[in-house]
C-alpha cells in the first residue's frame, strides 16, 4: 500500500517524505487511514513540520484521497466494494467538508427519484454543477440535460426559449422552433433563477408540473412531455410567495425536495482542495504551486463570490504569475489587501444602538477568527489579543461553540 500510495502522489509532483505513522509524530504529520484490508490498523503520514496550516491541510487531503485511490482500484482488482472513507469529490462536485459529506448522502437519495428539485444558495456556490451531477447519478443519465437562465431572456423571448413558437407567431418566426422543454423530454430540465421568471410563464411551468403538457407560442395544438425539473434561484421564494412575487402553486410543485449549497466561507476547510484541483487543470502546460504566504492569505480570505470566484482567482494566477511558484504580491488587489477586520468593519452599521452594534461586531470578529483556527480557542484568542477565559466567555454569550 505505501508504494502504490507513493506513485500517486509522484504523479501529483508532491514530493513529501511518506512513512508509517507513529504516535510520537501526531504534532509534525498530516495523517491517512491505510485501507480497512491493511491487517495492521496503521496509517500514513506526511512528516513536515515546516508547512503552514493551510499547506498542512492541503496535505492531508490529497493523502487521504490518494490512499482513497489507491484502496478503489485495489478493491476494483480483487472484485471486492470499495471500503467506506469521506468523499472528496462527487460527479465533478469537490469539497471533502462535513456540509458537503451531507449533500453529497442528500444528493444520492434524491437522484434516483423522479421528482422535482429546488437547488437554493448564493452566486458562485454551484447550483448548475449540483444539477448536473443530480442528473448524471439518476435514471435518465444518458437523456438530456438541458440548461437555461430564466434571467437571461425577455418574457417574450423566454416563452419561445422554454415552449417554442409556430411559424409566423410573431415578426422573424420563419420556421416553426420546438422549444427547449420538448429538447428535454425524456431528459432533464434545469431552470436556472426561476425567480426571475414572469407570474405569466409561472402558469405554463406549472402545468408542466402538474399534468406534462404545454402549447407553443402561436399554436392550439397541446404537445407532451416527459421531463423531470430542477430548479435553482439564489432568491427568497418565500418571501417572494408573501409579497405576491411568486406563485405559492408553482412555489409548492418545485420544492418537493430541497437543496441547500454552503457558501465557502462555511466550508473553509475545502479551500485547499478546491485550490489544488483548480490549479491541476492546468498542470500540463502551466505547473503553478502557491507560496505558503500566498495559501495563508487566500485561506483566510472570505470569498463573497464563492467557489466561481476562487476558481477565476486560481485561474488568473495561473495565467499571469511570473514563475513556477505564485506569490501573494501576485494576488488581485482586492484580496492580498484584504484582512481580518475588514468584512466586519464593512457590515458593521452606521446607525442604531452602539451598544447593540458593538455587540455585532463582537460576534462577528469571534466567529470569524474561530473559524480561520477550525475552533481552537487558544489560537482564536491569540489571534485577538484577548484572554482564553475572555474568549470562552464571549463564545458561550454568543452561542458560537458550533
Amino acid at each position: 500500500m505505501l508504494r502504490h500510495v507513493r506513485g500517486v502522489l509522484r504523479r501529483r509532483s508532491l514530493e513529501l517524505t511518506l512513512v508509517e505513522r507513529q504516535p510520537a509524530e501526531a504534532e509534525t504529520a498530516a495523517f491517512a487511514p491505510l485501507s480497512a484490508d491493511d491487517e495492521r490498523g496503521a496509517g500514513l503520514a506526511v512528516i513536515a513540520p515546516e508547512l503552514s496550516a493551510p499547506e498542512r491541510s492541503l496535505v492531508e487531503l490529497m493523502l487521504r484521497e490518494a490512499v482513497l485511490d489507491v484502496a478503489a482500484a485495489l478493491a476494483d482488482q480483487r472484485g471486492r466494494p470499495q471500503p467506506p472513507g469521506r468523499r472528496t469529490s462527487y460527479h465533478g462536485i469537490f469539497g471533502a467538508a462535513s456540509a458537503m459529506q451531507e449533500l453529497y448522502e442528500l444528493l444520492d437519495r434524491i437522484a434516483p427519484s423522479e421528482s422535482t428539485v429546488l437547488i437554493q444558495g448564493e452566486n458562485g456556490t454551484g447550483k448548475e454543477l449540483v444539477a448536473r451531477a443530480i442528473h448524471q447519478a439518476s435514471p435518465r443519465r444518458d437523456r438530456k440535460f438541458v440548461v437555461t437562465n430564466c434571467s437571461a431572456f425577455n418574457d417574450n423571448l423566454l416563452d419561445s426559449e422554454l415552449f417554442g413558437h409556430r411559424r409566423g407567431a410573431f415578426t422573424g418566426a420563419v420556421t416553426d422552433k420546438p422549444g427547449l422543454f420538448e429538447v428535454a423530454d425524456n431528459g432533464t430540465f434545469f431552470l436556472d433563477e426561476i425567480g426571475d421568471m414572469s407570474p405569466a410563464l409561472q402558469v405554463k411551468v406549472l402545468r408542466v408540473l402538474q399534468e406534462g403538457t404545454f402549447t407553443r407560442v402561436g399554436d392550439t395544438e397541446t404537445r407532451k412531455v416527459d421531463v423531470r425539473i430542477i430548479a435553482a434561484t439564489n432568491r427568497d421564494l418565500t418571501g417572494m410567495v408573501a409579497r405576491g412575487q411568486f406563485r405559492e402553486d408553482l412555489f409548492y410543485r418545485i420544492h418537493v425536495l430541497t437543496v441547500a449549497l454552503p457558501p465557502l466561507r462555511d466550508r473553509r476547510e475545502d479551500i485547499p482542495l478546491l485550490i489544488e484541483t483548480f490549479l491541476s487543470r492546468h498542470r500540463r502546460t502551466r505547473p503553478k504551486r502557491l507560496a505558503p504566504a500566498c495559501a495563508s492569505q487566500m485561506y483566510d480570505y472570505p470569498w463573497p463570490g464563492n467557489v466561481r470566484e476562487l476558481e477565476n482567482e486560481v485561474e488568473r494566477l495561473v495565467v499571469l504569475a511570473s514563475g513556477p511558484m505564485i506569490t501573494r504580491d501576485e494576488l488581485s488587489p482586492r484580496i492580498r489587501e484584504w484582512k481580518p477586520g475588514d468584512e466586519e468593519a464593512r457590515t458593521t452599521p452606521d446607525t442604531g444602538s452602539l451598544p447593540a452594534a458593538v455587540e455585532a461586531l463582537e460576534r462577528r470578529m469571534i466567529g470569524a477568527a474561530m473559524r480561520r483556527h477550525n475552533g481552537n480557542k487558544t489560537r482564536a484568542a491569540e489571534d485577538l489579543k484577548v484572554s482564553r477565559r475572555n474568549l470562552i466567555r464571549l463564545v458561550q454569550k454568543y452561542r458560537l461553540e458550533k
